[in-house]
């Protein structure tokens, strides 16, 4: 085998395997998004004291503070989820 071929095929090993990491992350990028949200948005109606079943027994229950804790945490989820999902494709 050449030398220049073997550089060729350690550089498209690596791209592959770059292509390959970036589309992992970006899944879990957008799952830990997603449980953001979902957290959040728990937190928010806990907050409200519109939580039903266990939720409903919680000491964040009737307390205004985890509804802007929630607000935020639900705003910063779908920032990750649309950021992980925009970003450059390489």
């Amino acid at each position: 085998m050449l030398p220049q071929q073997v550089a060729t095929d350690l550089f498209v090993s690596r791209c592959a395997m770059s292509r390959a990491f970036n589309a992992v992350m970006r899944v879990i990028s957008s799952l830990i998004g997603v449980l953001m949200v979902l957290m959040g948005g728990i937190w928010i109606l806990q907050g409200l004291n519109l939580a039903w079943g266990s939720l409903s027994r919680s000491f964040m229950q009737d307390d205004q503070h985890w509804v802007f804790y929630g607000a935020i945490m639900l705003i910063v989820g779908v920032c990750q989820v649309v950021w992980s999902n925009t970003r450059q494709r390489e």
